[in-house]
């Protein structure tokens, strides 16, 4: 079977990007310190984001008008998005020997993050950026040399697995596992974004599907951690 473009980006990373051992190691080390102090950090990153990048508060509709960060920072739904976001980070260092769990987890916020929440793939390679920014800033002393290029391979895992789940599914695609159900065109919607071209997909089709995929696949203390950033 042909392979789409997703899936030979992710080959080509595999071949190019693998990470040893001693580098899985650092990455669990320094983020358990990070993961301890899970809310704060979370609201951290997404602060910093959401100031170097204010476009991307188009895709919150609670927080989108605010200017000032520390107005954000009290919001309770900011404050619970950082606990989601970083649960689904924690999901990835947890089963980072299992290259399969993985790359599951991210393609499942992949494609909810393009089909339902219709988020530009942009976007994840600023926030994984930023990210690494603040861990290597909270934890300098943790963040050696060493620890900064096994999280920059992390970050381009996560960054190249998210946005190949945008490829997967393209016009003219067959024998793809839900081409059948995913096949209906997008209603005309104010915003037309660039994934109406890419997809040409039924949100709620497709929706249905990736929550099955998610509940017969996935244990239930994975879905835990992703249910609420899918």
């Amino acid at each position: 079977m042909e392979k789409v473009q997703g899936e030979m980006e992710i080959e080509r990373w595999e071949r190019s990007e693998e990470l040893s051992d001693a580098e899985k190691k650092v990455i669990q080390d320094t983020w358990s310190r990070a993961y301890a102090n899970c809310e704060d950090v979370g609201v951290s990153i997404l602060i910093r984001f959401f100031v170097k990048f204010p476009s991307a508060k188009q895709y919150f509709s609670q927080f989108k008008h605010m200017e000032d960060p520390l107005e954000m920072e009290r919001t309770p739904q900011l404050r619970k998005h950082a606990r989601r976001v970083m649960g689904a980070i924690n999901t990835v260092v947890e089963n980072i020997d299992d290259s399969e769990k993985v790359s599951s987890v991210l393609a499942l916020v992949g494609k909810a993050h393009a089909l339902k929440h219709k988020v530009e793939p942009v976007y994840f390679k600023f926030f994984t950026g930023v990210m690494l920014e603040v861990i290597a800033e909270e934890y300098a002393n943790d963040f050696t040399p060493e620890a900064q290029r096994a999280w920059t391979k992390l970050k381009s895992l996560i960054v190249t697995h998210v946005t190949a789940a945008y490829k997967e599914e393209r016009p003219g695609r067959s024998g793809g596992k839900h081409s059948s159900s995913m096949t209906q065109p997008l209603p005309p919607t104010r915003n037309t974004t660039v994934h109406e071209e890419q997809f040409a997909l039924h949100p709620n089709c497709a929706w249905e599907n990736l929550i099955c995929l998610i509940e017969s696949d996935r244990s239930v203390s994975m879905w835990e951690n992703l249910r609420g950033v899918l």
